[in-house]
């Protein structure tokens, strides 16, 4: 438990050390009138709270990632640990607050037209379509676990529960920020964090379980190596590009550029301690047991429900609840936010009246309960790949800003390039890739990702 407790306090200090570093080199100005007033429209611009914006932007990002990403990760055992944290830190932590603070800066543009200005417009419609699509992905995806769920407590049938749960997607997505979003969005983000608290609590006071140290051993249990898979495994809770389309839904809130550490930054590391939770609740729970290795290529959410009433018994249903079907939800509606939004910016619409905002989200929601009844696992891998290039171009993207300010931009290069590596590593060497032996996959890898730094640099530098 050692590890476990030293790697939360390494967290929690980045945040005040590490973040406050990258604060100063970003540029802050809280002199400076942010979107939130200078383009005030009553639907998506509009000032709210440090912590409304923290809670929501917690939530936003959340969901289900770190639950469900970190007790697969849990597989490869404490090195998992070590990826959250430095993950969390160097690598999660500055894409998210760049990718905040670059669109705070640029009116609340969405990543497509930020990547566009700094890469250039090849980049553009790439960016634009993959947050599209994550965000028609995440919502169906969510959505489908979040009423399956529903239906096995209720025994409400499947197709009323995701009726349900579509209609108050259209109604959150189109309604103004702060209306829905913006008065239970901070409650539920608030929920999340708690459920993560009492759940560890009931791994630490119960003397039937331990969370392992760096050194135990026979808790590795899969065949996967851990580079590539872990780092793909745990996205969310370490690095995600669907997290770059969530900050410009809570950029056009901000009050004052003074809340983008606790608003991104913050809120990142605290994904990361979440993460970390479910990691170590997931080793102590199934270690040495066969059903983790089963958790890796099916659901979690039976085993979130098997842990939670185990440890804190009729606790435990309340908390399922909360984390495997109303955090989902909420987090379902924004994912579709942020692709009405990026349609608006993309094309030059003007949202401000509702019929406006139908035209867009109708079509979006429809495309999104489809996918509902299609079996798309194998989509999904490749989506969770394509994230880890969309935080890649936001990092690059994040340099460029850094070098154009005269700034220090090694903060956000390094990240660039391990993520770069990492990507290819993965496609070079997956079932769902080229399927190249892995000694191979990374002498490419390597060679690949110098030649694109090398480029990159030449043509930005």
């Amino acid at each position: 438990m050692y590890s476990f407790i030293i790697c939360i306090l390494v967290l929690i200090a980045s945040y005040f050390i590490y973040g406050k570093f990258i604060e100063r080199i970003a540029g802050v100005d809280e002199t400076q009138e942010t979107p939130a007033y200078r383009l005030q429209d009553g639907v998506d611009y509009i000032p709210m709270s440090r912590i409304k914006n923290f809670l929501i932007h917690f939530l936003n990002i959340a969901g289900l990632g770190p639950i469900f990403g970190a007790i697969q990760g849990a597989l490869f055992g404490p090195a998992a640990f070590l990826w959250i944290v430095l993950g969390t830190i160097f690598i999660g932590s500055i894409h998210d607050f760049f990718s905040g603070f670059m669109s705070l800066k640029e009116d609340g543009l969405t990543m497509p037209n930020i990547v566009s200005k700094y890469m250039g417009a090849r980049f553009e419609k790439y960016v634009a379509f993959l947050v599209i699509i994550t965000g028609i992905l995440v919502s169906a995806t969510f959505a489908k676990g979040s009423a399956d769920l529903l239906s096995n407590l209720t025994q409400i049938p499947v197709i009323i529960c995701l009726t349900v749960i579509f209609i108050y997607f259209l109604i959150a997505t189109v309604f103004p920020v702060d209306k829905i979003i913006g008065k239970i969005y901070p409650i539920f983000g608030a929920l999340l964090l708690i459920m993560a608290v009492i759940m560890t609590g009931g791994v630490i006071f119960n003397p039937a379980y331990s969370i392992p140290e760096f050194t135990t051993q026979g808790l590795y249990l899969t065949d996967k190596s851990i580079f590539p898979y872990l780092f793909v495994t745990i996205a969310c809770g370490a690095i995600s590009g669907f997290h770059a389309s969530q900050s410009p839904i809570v950029a056009r809130c901000i009050k004052n550029e003074k809340d983008a550490r606790p608003v991104f930054f913050g809120a990142m590391v605290l994904e990361g301690l979440v993460a970390l939770c479910w990691a170590a609740i997931a080793m102590a729970f199934f270690h040495g047991q066969p059903q983790l290795a089963a958790i890796y290529s099916a659901t979690p959410s039976v085993a979130v429900n098997e842990m939670a009433t185990t440890l804190v018994g009729p606790i435990g249903l309340v908390l399922t609840v909360i984390g495997v079907v109303v955090c989902p939800i909420t987090s379902g509606d924004t994912a579709l936010r942020s692709s009405r939004i990026t349609i608006a910016d993309y094309f030059h619409l003007n949202h401000e009246k509702l019929s406006s905002r139908l035209e867009v989200a109708i079509p979006l929601f429809l495309i999104a309960f489809g996918l509902t009844f299609v079996d798309f696992s194998l989509i999904w891998r490749y989506f969770a790949w394509s994230q880890l290039i969309v935080a890649t171009i936001v990092l690059f993207t994040a340099t460029v800003y850094l070098i154009k300010k005269e700034k220090h931009y090694l903060v956000t290069l390094v990240p660039s390039v391990i993520c770069t590596f990492i990507a290819f590593g993965y496609i070079l060497q997956a079932p769902e890739g080229l399927r190249l032996p892995s000694m191979i996959a990374n002498v490419i890898s390597v060679i690949a990702t110098a030649i694109l730094t090398a480029a990159f640099l030449k043509k930005y530098k």
